[in-house]
This record gives C-alpha cells, sequence and structure tokens, in this order.
C-alpha cells in the first residue's frame, strides 16, 4: 500500500517561483520586512516543490500590486503602443473590428512575465517583441488564420516570458523578435 503524499498542492513551476521572488523582493525595498527576513523566505521560497510550502513564506505580505492589469478596448479602428510605455503585468487588449499593433522593444518591462490577453473579432494584430524574449503562445485560440511566429534559435537569458492567451476570430496574429 502505498502513502499518500504530504503536501497534495500542485507542484510550484519556475513562473510561479519567480513571482513569488519577485514579491519577496518589493516588500523588502518598501520596508515590508528586514533583510534577514528576506534571506530566510527566499531561501523557503527557493527550495520550494509546491505552492503549499511557499504560502508560509508569502503569509505576511501585503498584497500584490492591483494596478498591475491594464485594458485596452475599441469597437473599430487602431490599436497601437509603441515607443517607450510601462507593460502591465496583465494587459488585455479587447478589439471588435481593427488592427492591434503592440511594440514592446522599447517598453519598460518590470515584471518576469507578462500575460497578454487579445479578445479580438476581425482584424488583424501584430506584436514585437524585446529581442531576448521568450514568447509563449500555448493558450491562444484562432478561428480563421495561424500565428505567425518563428522562435528564435538564440536568445540571451534573463528576457521577459511574453505569455499570448485569448481567442482571436478572423485575423492573423504575427509576432517577431525586435532587432536591436
Amino acid at each position: 500500500m502505498t502513502s499518500l503524499p504530504e503536501d497534495p498542492s500542485p507542484l510550484l513551476s519556475e513562473d510561479d517561483r519567480d513571482t513569488a521572488v519577485q514579491r519577496l523582493q518589493e516588500a523588502y525595498t518598501v520596508g515590508h520586512i528586514s533583510h534577514e527576513e528576506l534571506d530566510e523566505r527566499l531561501q523557503q521560497v527557493l527550495t520550494a516543490k509546491t505552492h503549499g510550502e511557499t504560502v508560509s513564506a508569502l503569509a505576511s505580505l501585503p498584497e500584490q500590486n492591483a494596478g498591475t492589469t491594464s485594458t485596452i478596448a475599441a469597437a473599430g479602428g487602431r490599436i497601437r503602443r509603441r515607443g517607450v510605455w510601462r507593460v502591465p503585468r496583465i494587459l488585455k487588449v479587447e478589439s471588435a473590428f481593427g488592427r492591434v499593433y503592440l511594440d514592446l522593444s522599447r517598453a519598460v518591462i518590470e515584471h518576469p512575465v507578462v500575460d497578454i490577453e487579445l479578445q479580438l473579432g476581425t482584424g488583424r494584430a501584430k506584436i514585437t517583441v524585446p529581442r531576448d524574449a521568450i514568447v509563449d503562445v500555448e493558450d491562444l485560440r484562432t478561428g480563421w488564420k495561424a500565428t505567425l511566429y518563428k522562435t528564435r534559435r538564440r536568445s540571451r537569458p534573463g528576457g521577459p516570458k511574453i505569455r499570448i492567451s485569448g481567442n482571436m476570430g478572423f485575423g492573423r496574429l504575427k509576432i517577431r523578435h525586435a532587432r536591436r
């Protein structure tokens, strides 16, 4: 007879671990925890195997910044973000008709993982990501045309992970890495 695992929590992914480490660093930066507490809690998070093992390390921290989700919406026309702009942790883009262009190549990306949720009816979308970004389009559903994206053969470590999800009706998503 086999015994049941002591902690039924799901296994901790690297993204979840990175998020927990970031929360601890932010709490230390604003003075919520001391340097010694930071060291102890980081040790807990870095050695944790399940979500349940991170609970005590994050328990007394203030809630995450609610201002890290932003929505851009338009019934028709173009949605365009380019140049230097601050990318929220979660970006929702909604458009019934029209084109979407997001250029993240010069954007300020403060989070190790950025989620972009597309809810597009018709029209195409183009996203330019930083040169060293890792892109995940696994959770994106397209109704008409396939997504155009070729993963980079060589990328430097340390770039943000861009997860693109949502629904696209009649249109195509084209993703490319910035050249500079």
